[in-house]
């Protein structure tokens, strides 16, 4: 990411929209279950609202510097932080009861790579575990913010079919946006869920 994106992934704002709306919208009242995956955690705000709903949350990140600063801050928390690439997770088959990507799709650099991922998280899920997450819907403007970022948009359109392409069942895509007043890049969003056979 670029420096002004980390600074906002790691502010006050975002993990308002994070707390207050991406993840109520996106998880609602659906059950993680007991063992829980998110993939990008970046500096750890989806992971700090996630692990006070589920009892026991593994959060794999890329970038070295954030894992070891996440690994400090959750130390002995019910967060293992495991610093690997998403699409060559170092993690047992079938062991999730479910898998969250929070605005973390488009930060992967190619559209194989991004399906490679969906299939890995398949392959960790439990027999019926789910896949739950969100990411931006591009709008344009958010081409300006990513500068210099890895950004390739995710077309909600297409998440069903790529979904059921990584081995997903019961493929689920919705449009939505966040409340007026929050940054326009950053307001229109998709959500999607899905589970393993």
């Amino acid at each position: 990411m670029n420096q002004r994106h980390l600074e906002f992934c790691a502010s006050p704002e975002w993990a308002d929209i994070v707390e207050n709306e991406m993840l109520p919208w996106a998880v609602g009242d659906l059950d993680l279950g007991d063992d829980v995956l998110e993939v990008g955690s970046g500096p750890g705000l989806t992971t700090d609202v996630l692990r006070r709903r589920v009892p026991r949350l593994t959060a794999v990140e890329i970038d070295p510097d954030l894992a070891r600063s996440l690994t400090e801050r959750l130390r002995g928390s019910n967060v293992q932080v495991v610093q690997a690439d998403a699409t060559r997770l170092p993690l047992q088959s079938d062991r999730f009861s479910a898998a969250t990507s929070f605005a973390m799709l488009h930060h992967v650099p190619s559209r194989l790579l991004q399906d490679r991922l969906l299939a890995e998280l398949c392959r960790v899920l439990r027999s019926g575990g789910l896949l739950v997450g969100s990411d931006a819907v591009d709008t344009g403007e958010l081409d300006e913010f990513h500068r210099g970022d890895t950004y390739v948009p995710c077309d909600p359109d297409d998440m069903p079919a790529r979904l059921r392409a990584a081995g997903f069942l019961d493929a689920r895509v919705e449009l939505g946006e966040l409340r007026p007043g929050r940054p326009s890049w950053s307001r229109k969003r998709f959500r999607f869920s899905a589970a393993a056979p």
